[in-house]
């Protein structure tokens, strides 16, 4: 048998290699157990996506994204942080535009109409501003009511309760071992 780190031939009842000290005993398992009929299992790989509807595509990415520790709130909170910065971008971009073109029109000496334009070019900043804001929006206000829904309606065809959302259950009056003594006394008032 060849060492497979240092390719130094030995002996096949060996466990270690004699030379680098490589596990040939989990080389020989690896071997012994590889799938000799080389089948690719197509439902593993890409080209099984392509394949997907869009709710099953949607139903896979959901479940990668909770396996990944990834839950609604998460996804809230990266929404809203992705609008502070894309707003943020877009105010900057207005304050630099209009700071270059006030510069520009002021080294012009007998500006016509050119005036007009670039001292208007600075509302383009304004479009991601807007987009920033609207995913602010969607996080804090829209996107929370459609998460909740999306969560009861996963408990209602799954059977099993969602990771994050477990609002809705009411604490118990009491338990075996907290206060025990109140709720003794309070027992005993009602007799």
């Amino acid at each position: 048998m060849f060492c497979p780190r240092c390719g130094s031939n030995q002996s096949d009842d060996t466990k270690f290699c004699k030379s680098c000290g490589g596990n040939l005993a989990a080389v020989r398992d690896a071997v012994a157990t590889r799938d000799a009929s080389g089948k690719i299992d197509w439902n593993r790989t890409w080209v099984a996506e392509m394949f997907l509807s869009g709710a099953e595509q949607q139903k896979r990415k959901r479940q990668i994204e909770l396996e990944a520790g990834i839950t609604p709130e998460i996804r809230r909170q990266r929404e809203i942080k992705a609008g502070v910065i894309t707003a943020s971008c877009g105010i900057g971009i207005s304050i630099f535009l209009y700071v270059l073109f006030e510069g520009i029109i002021l080294s012009l000496n007998n500006a016509g109409p050119e005036k007009e334009i670039l001292s208007r070019l600075w509302i383009s900043g304004v479009i991601p501003f807007f987009v920033g804001l609207s995913l602010i929006i969607n996080g804090m206000f829209v996107g929370r009511s459609d998460r909740r829904r999306s969560n009861t309606d996963s408990l209602d065809r799954s059977g099993a309760l969602p990771a994050s959302d477990t609002e809705r259950f009411l604490n118990p009056p009491f338990s075996v071992t907290d206060q025990t003594t109140r709720q003794l006394k309070e027992t005993d008032q009602q007799r």
